[in-house]
């Protein structure tokens, strides 16, 4: 898996053309890190070809084996800013002799991390063939996520799409991000592009928007039913199957999920996001890709 470190973002870079780079991490685990690192580790361009992830609830630690997606337009991978992106993403360690439930206790640590502020994104546009794949694309670069989308268009051919996002390096309230995505936003639209706006979205909103991190008792029940042992069969279009398998027989208080299918671009990290928006914390998770022929996840 790696060797331990100090350091709590590391990137080996591969050793030949062809073989993956590795990305470890070490730090204290939080409900969701493995989605939110995955995501990152997406946004690069990159491909997790294999990983391995475990946690004893306070620390994890975290290998992923990257190569650059086949297709891939951009320039080199930066390599430094990476390590950036995925260190903002981590939890700050406790001083020795305290964890994070004592700091909380003292009122030195919040005992759960606040929720992303989400804002309105408002762009009127002329239409054109492919316009709202370039503001999304757009988005995703500036590391913002869509949380929902509202489209009109009138019959003259203007445009009015309301994107309610959040960002990932938590900067949209400044100034300076607002203006690099109106920046982005015109260089990608030009002369089409109107008028654009960022500001903070209602209050009522985000519950609204998170309502799948609340499962209500009957689903808890479906879900972690200690006598439930199911295994689906999905059968798709060709040879690809898909195996879904959910064994509750091997611990009281662990549920072991064991996903077979193709691989596809972001796969790991669409599991991950899923898992994260029902609130469950993983406690070991592996994936082994074997192209996009097959891919196991448990």
């Amino acid at each position: 898996m790696g060797v331990p470190s100090d350091e709590v973002v590391q990137i080996r870079l591969a050793d030949a053309d062809g073989d993956p780079a590795v990305v470890t991490v070490s730090c204290p685990d939080k409900t969701g890190l493995g989605c939110d690192l995955c995501r990152v580790v997406l946004l690069f361009g990159l491909s997790v070809v294999k990983g391995d992830m475990s946690t004893d609830g306070r620390w994890c630690y975290i290998v992923l084996w990257v190569l650059p997606r086949q297709g891939r337009r951009r320039g080199p991978v930066q390599w430094d800013l990476l390590k950036d992106r995925l260190l903002q993403l981590c939890p700050v360690a406790a001083p020795f002799g305290f964890d994070a439930a004592c700091l909380a206790a003292a009122g030195l640590q919040d005992a759960a991390p606040p929720a992303p502020q989400l804002f309105l994104l408002k762009l009127r546009c002329f239409d054109r063939m492919g316009l709202l794949h370039d503001v999304t694309r757009v988005l995703c670069e500036l590391e913002f996520t869509i949380r929902r989308v509202k489209v009109s268009t009138t019959p003259d051919g203007s445009v009015l799409d309301l994107f309610f996002i959040t960002d990932a390096r938590e900067l949209l309230h400044t100034k300076s991000r607002r203006e690099e995505a109106y920046d982005k936003l015109e260089s990608v639209l030009g002369d089409s592009l109107t008028s654009r706006e960022i500001d903070p979205a209602p209050e009522d909103m985000l519950p609204r928007l998170q309502a799948c991190a609340s499962l209500t008792p009957a689903i808890m029940e479906q879900m972690f039913n200690m006598d439930l042992v199911e295994e689906q069969y999905i059968s798709t279009r060709g040879d690809n199957n898909i195996s879904v398998t959910v064994d509750n027989s091997l611990s009281s208080v662990h549920t072991l999920i064991q996903i077979q299918c193709g691989d596809h671009k972001g796969l790991l990290y669409d599991i991950m996001r899923t898992v994260k928006d029902c609130n469950i914390q993983m406690g070991r998770r592996s994936l082994t890709s074997k192209g996009r022929d097959h891919c196991v996840v448990a």
